[in-house]
């Protein structure tokens, strides 16, 4: 049996490894596009703050360990699969057939449809290559703008701010992280990074990025700049120029870089002529089945059923993307297993200051059965939500408070029945420790 792994990031990691101890004779090719050996993105920022060197951000950390599992590691990039022929075309034409196949390929970076956004002062966070990039172009005082506050955006806002670049972010949404924290949070998330010196501003969007000085081509900047050129054999796009940033606002930014930290896509390209279903992602059953004989997926790539209501949902966290990897590789090794479901969860440290936010933390409407409670503590930077259907809690959200919160994921995970307990932590969500104790144990503590 030939299985194929489409990606060597941590779905395709894992999902390697759990094929070699489930099915030890079976062959396994595990395909990355990168010349980098497999690595974790999310360890990008952590290189760019200086804490880790390259070789940190790879996924194991001895140069055989693939080798000693006997999967081989193939370079490309797959353009085409004829799923009734089991064969995938890379970019370099060459081919490879399987009898199994996971698509981990993982997501790309957004570039919004922006005038300007492919001038080289303009760069993704995603690689290592733009990591290397940033790195030139990000030096101690200079003047950058990051265009997006989500979740990825804010990981790469902290190693900026580490670098002590002068940083504006700026965030179409009325608040920071807004696919993660409800209004109240996000605003108070806001606040927090003002207060660390960094100008944010929400509610705005990027129109056009020029290069500096380019609407002022015939004026006393640009024959300055031309005699600057001519000294210092700089030119117009290059990467060490300045360019002007326009926001929808009508406010005009001279910076030396430009962060698109916009958001993920899919990688999917490849299967527009498949039968491959595909949604927001690929679509798979609870054991990352696709609608195709012998076809998985898992990871950032992959649609699978929401937790609470089944309907698609991609999440692109990386322990998702593992727990969907290792089941996807014990189906691809004949064994049937299931996940009970994806379900949203977000851990962030936004320049000290931790949140958290579990399962369907927008809540439910009240016609369906959902109430909620919000209790904030601006001055200690303490905020908590709980969301509820009936008497179940379906969500949660969190900022300051860093102990036991994994408490709310176990009542949420359990789908556990509250009863006179849903009214108690209406009056006061703090005590939802409490609520998890006397629902596992419910002689243990009265109400």
């Amino acid at each position: 049996m030939k299985h194929v792994i489409l990606g060597n990031g941590p779905t395709g990691v894992v999902a390697a490894e759990t094929l070699r101890s489930a099915a030890p004779g079976d062959e396994i090719v595990m395909v990355g596009c990168e010349a980098e050996p497999p690595y974790s993105r999310m360890a990008i920022p952590y290189l760019l703050e200086g804490n880790i060197d390259e070789r940190g951000t790879y996924l194991r950390k001895t140069d055989t360990h693939f080798d000693e599992l006997k999967v081989r590691q193939k370079r490309g990039k797959a353009t085409a699969i004829d799923t009734a022929a089991k064969r995938i075309t890379f970019s370099d034409g060459s081919n490879e057939s399987y009898d199994k196949l996971l698509i981990a390929t993982g997501s790309h970076p957004v570039r919004p449809p922006i005038p300007g956004v492919e001038l080289p002062q303009v760069q993704t966070c995603w690689t290592l290559e733009d990591a290397r990039a940033i790195a030139k172009l990000a030096a101690p005082g200079s003047r950058v703008l990051q265009l997006g506050a989500g979740f990825i955006g804010c990981i790469i806002m902290e190693a900026l701010a580490k670098r002590g670049v002068n940083l504006t972010v700026v965030e179409m949404g009325d608040r920071m992280v807004p696919r993660m924290m409800t209004p109240k949070a996000g605003g108070m998330i806001k606040t927090w990074v003002e207060e660390k010196g960094i100008r944010v501003v929400t509610g705005a969007s990027v129109q056009r990025i020029d290069p500096a000085g380019a609407n002022n081509a015939g004026g006393i900047g640009a024959a300055i700049k031309s005699v600057v050129q001519s000294i210092t054999g700089g030119g117009a796009g290059k990467a060490t120029d300045a360019v002007t940033v326009t926001l929808s606002t009508g406010e005009k930014i001279e910076c030396d870089l430009v962060i698109a930290a916009a958001g993920v896509r899919p990688n999917v390209d490849f299967l527009k002529d498949t039968a491959v279903d595909i949604g927001n992602g690929v679509r798979v059953d609870a054991s990352m089945r696709t609608g195709v004989a012998d076809v998985f997926a898992a990871g950032d790539v992959a649609e699978g059923p929401d937790f609470f209501t089944g309907e698609g949902m991609v999440s692109a966290i990386q322990p998702n993307a593992a727990d969907q990897g290792r089941i996807a590789a014990l189906g691809m090794a004949g064994r049937t297993v299931e996940l009970p479901g994806v379900l949203a969860i977000n851990v962030l440290d936004t320049l000290g200051l931790i949140s958290v936010s579990f399962g369907q933390w927008w809540g439910e409407k009240a016609e369906a059965g959902g109430s909620g409670v919000e209790l904030a503590d601006e001055a200690l930077w303490k905020y908590l939500s709980l969301q509820f259907k009936g008497d179940v809690l379906i969500g949660a959200t969190a900022i300051g408070r860093t102990d036991q919160v994994g408490v709310l994921r176990g009542l949420i995970q359990n789908r556990t029945p509250l009863g006179k307990w849903k009214d108690v932590l209406m009056e006061n969500p703090t005590r939802f420790v409490d609520a998890y104790i006397a629902t596992s144990q419910p002689v243990s503590i009265a109400a």
